[in-house]
């Protein structure tokens, strides 16, 4: 797995979260749910051969570098993953059927073909809820500061899906709360060099996934960024991201309505209706 950014481990060793302080008063969490490719030593290497997991489907390619190198340009904490998500999906409800994948884009996972309630229910306490755990503790850290947080995902996505180009070399996913993803796709147009993907090349409405348990349930301003992983491939193209971001964001955050909790609701609530 030549792609890991991180030191073997030993079983007792494990973490599941990488976390960043931050400079204190920060508003800002950063959050990157797919940032590695490591699988958990007791899982070896789930049936699979090295080259799966230099692919998206193993985890999202470039973005632990983007978070790590906008959270030291910003001075804004951040919380990450340690684990692929082919052992678990962090940016899925513990409900949703693609939370343990048996098939990803064409590549059937051995290690996964037999997971039953009782290994799913361990690999959410061990892997799955400890990232989540972190992120809530860091936003009720914000919260009792007396801060509003607002709360940027970052993730990649592939140049191709089934064959078909995807022309955005960046997407924001958002659901009702456009308070963060109105003005950036604003300021991201008007580079003038880039095509912006508004909720594409994914939908951000996703009942119980990170946005929607830690933004839109908690009523904090929010936005996932997905950038076309081509593009942050390597250091330079990481380090050249996280300076565009860097400089876009700011003025973003510092609007007063950023400030304010405020619910918005989801696109995938049920609603009652009359007889």
């Amino acid at each position: 797995m030549t792609c890991d950014p991180f030191s073997p481990a030993t079983k007792d060793e494990y973490d599941a979260v990488e976390t960043v302080p931050g400079a204190p008063g920060s508003a800002l969490l950063l959050l990157c749910d797919h940032a590695s490719n490591r699988v958990p030593p007791e899982l070896g290497d789930l049936g699979l051969p090295p080259s799966e997991f230099e692919r998206h489907i193993a985890y999202d390619i470039g973005m632990r570098g983007v978070t790590l190198a906008l959270a030291e340009r910003l001075g804004a904490p951040a919380v990450l993953s340690t684990t692929s998500r082919l052992v678990i999906d962090p940016n899925r409800g513990e409900d949703d059927p693609t939370l343990v994948m048996r098939l990803s884009d064409g590549a059937i996972v051995p290690g996964n073909a037999r997971v039953d309630a009782l290994e799913k229910r361990r690999r959410i306490e061990r892997y799955y809820r400890p990232y989540h755990d972190a992120v809530a503790a860091r936003l009720d850290a914000m919260v009792d500061a007396g801060l509003t947080p607002a709360v940027i995902a970052l993730h990649s996505f592939t140049p191709a899906w089934k064959g078909v180009a995807r022309p955005w070399r960046i997407g924001l996913l958002w659901d009702r709360d456009d308070r963060i993803a109105a003005p950036l796709l604003a300021a991201l147009e008007a580079e003038g060099d880039l095509a912006v993907g508004d909720n594409e090349p994914y939908d951000g409405a996703l009942k119980g996934d990170t946005m929607h348990r830690h933004g839109t349930n908690r009523g904090f301003p929010h936005v996932l960024v997905e950038i076309r992983q081509d593009l942050v491939a390597d250091a330079a193209g990481q380090e050249a991201w996280a300076d565009r971001l860097a400089r876009l964001l700011p003025p973003i955050l510092a609007r007063p309505e950023i400030g304010h909790i405020a619910r918005y609701g989801s696109r995938t609530d049920v609603r009652r209706h009359d007889p």
